[in-house]
């Protein structure tokens, strides 16, 4: 049975992608996020609903020792039989952080730490895991693009440099507004979906690597630092007239869902290794991220420099994990 690995599958867009999954594809699941009795219930309801298998897994995308747990976990339940090998694992968990500058458990800044630098790791940690041909999924924004509507919204990006977006507010350095730490946040992860995406095919892989942007969609947590009125007007009718007409690209809870599930599954998006997709009023289509997205030195750069902040090391996989954890359990 083909599986798939959802970051915050069990809530917003990540649940709407699991529903469809299990609803048109039948496959296997496993959510992974920061909420238990949350997870354990959307398991029971997809179970129930469907007939698939679900696993939990606990994940917090802003810990670097988390996603290291975690990986090694999926790695020991794939060796017991207890899940098949991934066929798709989608980097959809994230947010903004309003208010003052927040850092992770590592010290890094926490939107930078929670939407990027935490999948970053999870993904290398998960090559050797996920099927030949399957696919990594990434959950970018069109707030990337600061020469669309969508990117003069929150704040223009900032420069993608990991060293200085994970220092952002240390040392005397310049703040940065929360909405830029969010739109560089997304041009980060767009930058490491192309660069994986050819690194990938240096070595002889077809797994593929994929951006999606779902669009803006109300009744996400995107907006959960925002002022109380602000989230209710964006759950309005009036709202998404305005967007539309500004040119803001607009997504739904459910056809964004759906798009993402149709990435991860349908044998239509085979060859869409290296592109960028949009959810766009109802439409799931290819387009061209910002010009930015396609500077391959910028993404080498920032590819070596997040190695480095993630502890990331040659050939590191959570294979080579356990056996190191296991070979120094031995050795005690």
């Amino acid at each position: 049975m083909p599986s798939a690995l959802i970051t915050g599958g069990h809530a917003g867009i990540g649940y709407s992608c699991a529903r469809h999954l299990a609803s048109h594809y039948k496959w296997d699941l496993v959510l992974a996020g920061r909420s238990p009795r949350r997870m354990q219930q959307v398991a029971g309801e997809l179970h129930r609903d469907f007939g698939i298998k679900v696993t939990n897994l606990h994940l917090d995308t802003s810990s670097l020792k988390s996603v290291r747990e975690a990986a090694a976990h999926v790695a020991r339940l794939r060796h017991n039989g207890q899940i098949g090998g991934l066929d798709a694992v989608l980097c959809n968990a994230g947010g903004r952080f309003d208010g003052p500058i927040a850092y992770s458990a590592d010290g890094h800044e926490l939107t930078f730490a929670t939407n990027c630098l935490g999948h970053f790791l999870l993904v290398n940690l998960l090559q050797d895991i996920i099927e030949d041909d399957g696919r990594f999924v990434f959950t970018a924004s069109g707030t990337h693009d600061p020469d669309t509507a969508d990117g003069k919204m929150v704040g223009a990006v900032v420069e993608p440099d990991a060293k200085a977006l994970a220092s952002i507010g240390k040392a005397g350095t310049a703040s940065v507004s929360a909405g830029k730490r969010y739109s560089t946040s997304k041009l980060c992860n767009i930058l490491n979906a192309y660069e994986l995406h050819r690194r990938l095919r240096a070595s002889g892989r077809s797994v593929s690597s994929i951006a999606f942007d779902p669009g803006s969609v109300p009744g996400t947590g995107f907006l959960r630092g925002m002022p109380v009125a602000v989230q209710w007007l964006s759950k309005t009718a009036l709202l998404r007239w305005i967007f539309k007409r500004r040119g803001i690209t607009m997504g739904s809870l459910d056809f964004s869902g759906a798009s993402l599930a149709r990435l991860a599954a349908d044998p239509g998006f085979a060859d869409a290794s290296g592109k960028y997709y949009q959810s766009n009023n109802g439409t799931l289509a290819e387009t061209r991220s910002s010009t930015l997205s396609y500077d391959e030195a910028r993404a080498a750069k920032l590819w070596a420099q997040m190695e480095e902040l993630a502890g990331l090391h040659p050939n590191d996989d959570c294979n080579q994990q356990d056996d190191r954890r296991e070979a120094g359990r031995s050795s005690g």
